[in-house]
C-alpha cells in the first residue's frame, strides 16, 4: 500500500513544484514534456498547441483507446484514433492541419492532461539533452535556455516534466 501512495505523492509534490515555479514568474510560462525515443532522440509535447479538443471529447477518446487503436471517433477537428500506450493514450487527428498527435495523461489527481506535438516553445536537442540530464525527482536546478526563458526539469513516471519561464527583470 505505501508503495502505491509514494508515486502518488511524487506526483502531488511535482505539480505543487510547478505550480510554485509558475507563481514566480511574471510573464508567459509554459510546461513542456520530454520523452525519450526508442534509437535516441527526443519527443517534446507542449502543454499547449493548436489543436484543441474539449474535456468532453478527450474524456471519450481515452475511454475509447485500444492498445491497436480505436475505430475512428468523430470531433470537431476531423475522424480521431486513440491509442493506450504504457506512457498515456495517443490521439491521432489524421485530418488536423497541424498538431496531429496528443498525448493525454492523468495527474496525481485523476484529471486528464492534454499535451501537444506542436507548441509554442521550440528546443533544441542541446536543450533538450541538457533538462534532461538536470531533471531530478523534485526539480533539478535552474536552467538559463536563453537570456529570456529560465527552465527547471523533474523526472515523472511519463518523461522529464519542464517548467519554461521568463524570469523577472532585476530590480534596481
Amino acid at each position: 500500500m505505501a508503495d502505491a501512495v509514494k508515486p502518488k505523492l511524487r506526483r502531488l509534490l511535482l505539480l505543487l513544484a510547478l505550480a510554485l515555479v509558475s507563481l514566480g514568474a511574471r510573464a508567459e510560462s509554459n510546461n513542456l514534456l520530454i520523452q525519450l525515443q526508442p534509437g535516441g532522440g527526443y519527443r517534446i509535447w507542449h502543454a499547449d498547441g493548436p489543436s484543441v479538443l474539449s474535456d468532453d471529447d478527450i474524456m471519450l477518446l481515452d475511454s475509447m483507446a485500444e492498445p491497436q487503436g480505436s475505430a475512428p471517433i468523430p470531433t470537431p477537428l476531423g475522424a480521431a484514433r486513440a491509442r493506450r500506450t504504457e506512457l498515456g493514450v495517443i490521439i491521432e487527428l489524421a485530418e488536423a492541419k497541424t498538431d496531429k498527435t496528443l498525448l493525454v495523461d492523468r495527474d496525481a489527481c485523476g484529471h486528464l492532461k492534454t499535451w501537444h506535438v506542436e507548441g509554442g516553445t521550440p528546443l533544441t536537442d542541446d536543450q533538450a539533452t541538457d533538462l534532461v540530464m538536470a531533471a531530478l525527482p523534485g526539480g533539478g536546478p535552474r536552467l538559463v535556455l536563453d537570456p529570456e526563458h529560465h527552465a527547471k526539469s523533474f523526472i515523472t513516471a511519463i518523461g522529464i516534466m519542464v517548467a519554461v519561464w521568463k524570469p523577472r527583470p532585476a530590480r534596481p
